[in-house]
Order: C-alpha cells, then sequence, then structure tokens
C-alpha cells in the first residue's frame, strides 16, 4: 500500500496563502460576490472549450429529449454560472458570522433524517455534486448530526489542507476512500452518519451497471456494499442554491432490497439510489456538476454478439 505522504513546511506556506485568499473573497458584499460569480461562469463557459462540449454532449446524452440545442447551450451557461458562485459561496462561508449562517440555510425534510436516525443503526446518506454541495457541513451542524464524509485526498497537499479544513470545520470527521469500509462500519456501528458523493463514474470493478437518465453507466456499489452490511437506513439530501441563500433537501429513506441474491441486491439497491440522485439533479439541473464525463465508460459483454 502506497504510503501517505505527510504536508511539508512548504505545503502549510501555500496552504495559509490560499485560506487568506479565500477570506478576502469572502469579505466581498454578497450581491457583488454573486454578480461576480456569474462573471467567471461567464468567462468559463467561453473560455473552456473542453468541459464546455463535454456538458452540452452530457446534456444532449441525457436530456436530449428534452431540451432543443439551444435549451442546452442556456442550460450549459448555467451551470457554468453555478460553478462560478461556488467559489465565492466557500470565501463567505469562512467570515460568516454564525447567525448570518443560520438565516441563509433552510431545511426540508427533517423529520426523515429524524426517523432514520432513531433506528440506532447509524445513517449512510447520498449527495451529489449539486448546488454548493461543500458547504454541507454547516447543515450536519444545525442538525446536530454527527457527520462523516467520505472524500479522495487531493493530489495537491495545500488545497487537499484547505479542503481538510472546510469540511471539518463544524465537526466533521474525514474519511478517506482508500480501505473505507471498515472505517464506516465502525462509525455506523456508533450511530453516526456517514455522508456519500456518488454521482461520478467509476472503473467497472469499484461498480455496477445501473441506469441513470435512461442511460446505463458505471456506479458505484460501495453504498449498497455497507447498506447490506450493516442495515443502516439509506437516504438522499441536497443542498440547492435560492435566491436568498441555500436549501438543504432530506429524502425519504429508500427502502433495502435484501433478497439473498447479493449481485442481485447490490445492482437492485445502487439502482434505487441512481434513481434517487437523479430525481434530485432534475429538481435543479442547472445545479448539476455536468462537465464530468458522467457516461465515459461503456458496459462490454464478453462475448459477441451472434
Amino acid at each position: 500500500m502506497k504510503k501517505k505522504r505527510q504536508p511539508t513546511s512548504t505545503d502549510y506556506r501555500v496552504y495559509g496563502v490560499i485560506l487568506r485568499l479565500m477570506r478576502s473573497l469572502g469579505r466581498i458584499p454578497r450581491p457583488v460576490a454573486r454578480r461576480l460569480g456569474n462573471l467567471l461562469g461567464a468567462a468559463g463557459f467561453l473560455l473552456d472549450r473542453r468541459h464546455r462540449q463535454i456538458t452540452l454532449n452530457n446534456l444532449a446524452f441525457a436530456m436530449g429529449a428534452e431540451l432543443d440545442a439551444r435549451q442546452r447551450w442556456q442550460m450549459a451557461r448555467a451551470i457554468y454560472h453555478n460553478l462560478g458562485q461556488i467559489l465565492l459561496e466557500v470565501g463567505w462561508s469562512l467570515q460568516a458570522s454564525p447567525d448570518e449562517l443560520n438565516s441563509r440555510f433552510r431545511i426540508d425534510g427533517l423529520a426523515n433524517y429524524r426517523a432514520a436516525y432513531a433506528k440506532g443503526k447509524g445513517v449512510l446518506a447520498i449527495t451529489a455534486h449539486i448546488g454548493n454541495w461543500e458547504l454541507l457541513s454547516i447543515v450536519a451542524d444545525r442538525v446536530n448530526m454527527p457527520i462523516n464524509v467520505l472524500y479522495r485526498p487531493l493530489d495537491f497537499m495545500p488545497l487537499n489542507l484547505f479542503f481538510d479544513k472546510l469540511r471539518s470545520r463544524f465537526g466533521a470527521r474525514l474519511i478517506p476512500t482508500s480501505h473505507a469500509m471498515l472505517k464506516i462500519v465502525r462509525v455506523l456501528k456508533k450511530k453516526e452518519v456517514v455522508a456519500i458523493l456518488m454521482d461520478q463514474s467509476v472503473d467497472w470493478y469499484d461498480g455496477v451497471w445501473v441506469d441513470f437518465f435512461g442511460r446505463r453507466t458505471c456506479t458505484s456499489k460501495g453504498m449498497a456494499l455497507v447498506a447490506l452490511k450493516t442495515g443502516a437506513p439509506v437516504l438522499p439530501v441536497f443542498l440547492y442554491r435560492e435566491a436568498t441563500g441555500f436549501r438543504a433537501v432530506f429524502g425519504e429513506e429508500i427502502p433495502l432490497v435484501a433478497t439473498g441474491d447479493r449481485t442481485s441486491d447490490v445492482e437492485s439497491n445502487t439502482l434505487n439510489y441512481s434513481k434517487a440522485i437523479e430525481k434530485g439533479v432534475r429538481r435543479h439541473p442547472e445545479q448539476w456538476f455536468w462537465v464530468h464525463r458522467r457516461w465515459k465508460k461503456r458496459p462490454y459483454c464478453l462475448w459477441p454478439r451472434e
């Protein structure tokens, strides 16, 4: 197993620069910051030809029957505006007072979370790159959620240090994705919550092929494996941007399929999770991370078709 690299003094200095820069952005008045975020997004849309085309291709692939070419172009621009806002909002969250944070976050479906947590098995929360997902830890703090976040460490150490601080500053604990199963099971036994982003493509050996927006794509099977092993309830939670702040939405618990056929159960549960994410994306498609090549891999067959 590859040894984890420890941060150097240079890493910490660069991290300090990043933190100061983000805090400086956070001092920009919110109306001005929103306009600036839209400008950054518009610039990215014009200059980033590669990801712009990926976005347009994804929209055609997933929503071509619902949106014409002009509508897809308009939505792609809105998607880039969303991405431009994220940077400024993260900076704002670092500077905002507790009272201001509380005033900017609304919560729907909290009873769904409380009912799942009351079962005493911990909770598995599936989420996605929607709205500003980096601020979900603020929601967890507001509802006294003992949250653990599954994440993949970044290769650039100073930026990894920054996101570690951002995600853990309200008490969230971080679980690296490598060899995570045992750690997840342990925290569930302590009746805690594990949040997992599971809306991105994975390699075939880490996932199963299930439907997403009418197309089969390789989706992580880890959540289904943990749910089957522990019996912990699974529910979706998403954070959407609104005109005056954010709205967190806790969905209903997703029933566990457990027939005893492990292969079939993993696929069925993963499909249900994928459907929940699609439903969440459809609520505000302009706020999802369409720049990712979600359908980049294709199912394959070991035997030629006759």
